[in-house]
């Protein structure tokens, strides 16, 4: 049978994900993995160098999925952050039922450490800019230094919400996995209701305007 000659990465990441499942193991070589889908080895290197770049580009994929089906509608582009990253939730974890037995093969041997999981470097990537580009109000700092501090703390308690999130869904066993979505929705909405700071600029604000009067009465 002669070789498949047009291989796509996209056409990759699916055999990859057949095989693992089919096997309940990854390819011990690239070679098999080939042979198996019958296209030539080095198809496999014009988009990835290991398995494990397969893996890592599969989360990537999931997430740049959800966000562009978000992008294409003209509602999710005039909510506010709370209801963005509300609607990123639910959409990224309707991708990840829907590869679910692939999703928990990956990453079961490692769900009660996902924060160090490699397989999920390009998801934190891609996860933690998307964070940075809803322009969630922070305190206004008036120093560079303590300004980025305070943005990368909120993009590193963000995916910590996102990974123990991922955690609770993969061990949810309710129907349609409707605990998640409770889990999602309570979640998503304290740490921003945590991220409130129109009372404590009203603090702010009291403190230099009785630090104000106090220098003029002085």
């Amino acid at each position: 049978m002669a070789k498949k000659k047009n291989i796509s990465a996209q056409n990759i990441i699916t055999f990859y994900m057949d095989y693992v499942l089919e096997h309940n193991a990854p390819p011990k070589s690239v070679y098999i993995f080939a042979k198996a889908n019958n296209f030539e080895e080095s198809k496999f290197y014009n988009y990835f160098g290991s398995f494990e770049a397969v893996e890592k580009h599969i989360f990537r994929v999931l997430f740049d999925t959800s966000l562009q089906l978000l992008n294409a509608s003209d509602d999710y582009k005039n909510y506010d952050a709370r209801h963005k990253l509300l609607s990123f939730y639910f959409t990224f974890f309707e991708h990840l039922t829907a590869n679910r037995s692939y999703v928990l093969f990956a990453l079961q041997q490692h769900k009660n450490a996902l924060k160090n999981v490699s397989v999920l470097s390009e998801l934190k990537k891609s996860f933690t800019s998307y964070i940075a580009g809803l322009d969630i109000e922070t305190l206004d700092i008036k120093e560079e230094r303590m300004d980025k501090l305070q943005h990368r703390a909120l993009q590193e308690s963000a995916w910590v919400q996102l990974l123990l999130t991922i955690k609770f869904w993969m061990d949810d066993t309710s129907a349609s996995f409707e605990k998640t979505d409770v889990f999602i929705e309570k979640s998503v909405n304290t740490s921003f209701d945590v991220l409130n700071i129109a009372p404590l600029k009203s603090v702010i604000d009291l403190g230099k305007f009785l630090f104000k009067e106090k220098i003029q009465m002085s």
